[in-house]
């Protein structure tokens, strides 16, 4: 159709003089709304009570582990969608590849109000899970290899740009989320229904406002004073490599498993975070809530600060830092518990979770050193195929064995120390791997000068 030709990659090229710096607004668009999953949790408790309104209805109404379902399955689409249509993103460039991620993430919200208004299970696990995160797949990548491009002098902090959206979506979707529905309850509503369809239209906006504005740099563009010979480090590509053949090295699986132990590590702590506090120092449930709001401020910016700094010390020195450090720090847990330390607790678990953001936010860069900008987003999305194993080991290594151990007499207080000392040994090993990355031999590489990705 000729009016969707107007998404055609070609479309998108940036004229001469074109400012770069316009195109952060457009990634951050994008990835502020898919971050909304984060944000999922305010609707378990609404959904179980849609047709008791006031009170669940026993063996109809749904429950909170049929409810949580569909925020997992969204996260396994997230994986899977980037992995399996990675190439199709490379060749059908940022702006149709936003267009469709606006269309699935917010025609899953859509389609989810129609399964509460129908109250079908299997239809909110198909819109918000299956929809919904084949659009947080597409999303996620496009505007990362993107910002890659036209910051290749400074790699780490554009896509802490990006990526410290997504990290910081749930800032903005649980207060909104909360909002909507209380503005909406009534008598015959929980308020749900209708705060999926007007954060749908919301997001649907927003997202259609990153892929109209988003560009990609002309063939031959560099920013100016810059020479990639002069910036070149040691693990630096001096061409780019297929993924078909990245995913075959050693380094790509090494990196697989640098990302999948830093994400488990942290998102074990992250997912019960206001019940760890509560549970550690005998705090209120509010102070647990607000314990939870910390650290999704120290995971948003810990995205952007750990990921710049990057592009002064390298890649693997920086994930050298989250991984020795963060052992350090997971360790050192269950003595502020001992110690009665609120503060201190605090302190230590922002940090860790500051580098669990981090984490995210550099691997893209790590893949453009190894492997060179023009599949980018192939690769990337092959990668993350890691964070959807760890998103189902991290929250079940710290549910299951501390309720173990408290089924075993241990105090509640205590219960997650051995846990803690468990991701401290995850992370001696993700150093490992993170030592043994080496630069990809030069006979690997496939060289593609004429490529107008390779060029930015």
């Amino acid at each position: 159709m000729p009016r969707l030709r107007f998404l055609d990659r070609e479309r998108t090229v940036a004229p001469e003089g074109y400012n770069r710096w316009l195109i952060p607004p457009a990634a951050l668009a994008v990835h502020l709304c898919i971050g909304q999953v984060y944000g999922f949790s305010v609707f378990n408790e609404p959904l179980t009570r849609v047709l008791g309104i006031d009170q669940p209805i026993p063996n109809k109404d749904w429950t909170i582990p049929q409810v949580g379902w569909a925020y997992s399955i969204a996260l396994v689409m997230l994986g899977l969608s980037a992995a399996i249509l990675g190439r199709w993103v490379e060749r059908a460039g940022p702006r149709k590849t936003m267009f469709a991620a606006a269309c699935c993430f917010c025609g899953g919200l859509w389609l989810s109000a129609l399964a509460v208004e129908w109250h079908s299970i299997g239809l909110l696990y198909l819109g918000y899970g299956v929809i919904g995160g084949l659009g947080l797949g597409l999303g996620y990548i496009a505007p990362v290899s993107t910002l890659v491009r036209w910051f290749p002098d400074r790699p780490g902090m554009a896509t802490g740009l990006a990526i410290m959206g997504f990290g910081g979506g749930a800032l903005i979707g649980a207060p909104l989320g909360v909002t909507l529905m209380d503005s909406f309850a009534s008598g015959t509503s929980v308020g749900v229904k209708e705060a999926f369809l007007v954060m749908g239209t919301v997001y649907f906006a927003y997202m259609v406002f990153g892929a109209v504005t988003v560009r990609v740099p002309a063939s031959g563009w560099l920013p100016n004073g810059y020479d990639p010979e002069i910036r070149r480090k040691s693990m630096m590509a001096r061409s780019d490599l297929p993924v078909e053949r990245a995913w075959r090295t050693r380094q790509f699986w090494l990196l697989w498993m640098v990302l999948c132990l830093n994400v488990t590590a942290g998102i074990g702590i992250l997912g019960q975070a206001s019940l760890m506090c509560q549970d550690m120092f005998a705090v209120s449930a509010a102070v647990g809530g607000g314990f939870a709001g910390l650290l999704s401020l120290a995971n948003m910016g810990g995205r952007l600060a750990w990921s710049s700094l990057s592009d002064l010390t390298g890649r693997k020195a920086i994930y050298g830092v989250y991984f020795l450090l963060g052992a350090v720090l997971y360790t050192l847990i269950p003595l502020t518990q001992k110690s009665g330390s609120v503060a201190l607790f605090v302190a230590v678990t922002a940090l860790i979770i500051s580098m669990y953001g981090g984490g995210f936010a550099t691997i893209p860069a790590y893949l453009r050193d190894l492997f060179g900008t023009l599949h980018l987003g192939a690769i990337h999305g092959r990668l993350i195929t890691s964070w959807s194993m760890a998103a189902v080991l991290g929250p079940q290594l710290v549910n299951y064995l501390s309720t173990y151990r408290i089924e075993q007499g241990v105090p509640r207080a205590e219960a997650y120390n051995l846990t803690m000392y468990l991701m401290a040994g995850l992370l001696l090993i993700g150093l490992v791997c993170n030592l043994l990355v080496r630069p990809v031999e030069g006979r690997s590489i496939e060289h593609t000068h004429n490529s107008p990705a390779n060029t930015s």
